[in-house]
């Protein structure tokens, strides 16, 4: 267990050294800040019918899925491909780790960092109960759902990252799985909702 949180403490440094991040956490920050202002405001309106802003903002908008799409192959590129494509991965698996903990290592930290993006969407949650009542279980209930997602897109991702040297073709192949896996469904779900 020590050598799989060395592991994972090594890739968050590596996430946080890059400019990648930063860019990637600011735009996730103002994509998500813009559509959750975009939906506050739309249901100020006094013709609109009464919605739950969580719930568009947990998924029940196509931009959210286009978020997740293309977000989170970015985030996972570079996961086994980085190490492949410098010559690391030799180094790194002739340690004394195990194969396996070094993809649970990996797996975990990009896990992290995407439960580190969805970390101050709290403080939307945050001013939607200073202004009314929440009831907090689909709050709750909406995050371990996002984090379910982030596990199964890190593993699609962590897949796609070994198969390849490059990190932007791991990147592309993680979005066309991801498209396959989710879109036709969203896109056929979000058709026949009449709440949008």
């Amino acid at each position: 267990m020590p050598k799989t949180l060395a592991l994972i403490s090594r890739e968050l440094i590596a996430y946080f050294s890059s400019p990648l991040a930063y860019v990637v956490l600011f735009a996730f920050l103002l994509y998500n800040g813009f559509w959750f202002w975009v939906i506050v405001s739309f249901l100020n309106r006094p013709e609109t019918q009464a919605m739950h802003p969580l719930r568009l903002l947990f998924g029940g908008t196509i931009f959210f899925w286009l978020l997740m799409l293309f977000l989170l192959p970015v985030i996972m590129m570079r996961l086994l491909a980085e190490e492949r494509r410098s010559g690391t991965l030799e180094v790194l698996l002739t340690s004394p780790v195990s194969e396996t903990q070094v993809v649970i290592g990996k797996f975990l930290a990009a896990f992290v960092f995407y439960l580190f993006l969805w970390l101050p969407t709290v403080a939307y949650v945050a001013i939607l109960a200073s202004y009314s009542n929440i009831d907090w279980r689909p709050v709750a209930t909406g995050y371990v759902g996002i984090a379910l997602m982030g596990l199964l897109f890190s593993s699609v991702g962590l897949v796609t990252s070994a198969l390849t040297r490059n990190q932007i073709v791991a990147a592309i192949f993680s979005f066309l799985l991801l498209a396959l896996l989710f879109g036709v469904p969203i896109v056929q779900n979000l058709a026949t909702d009449p709440m949008l």
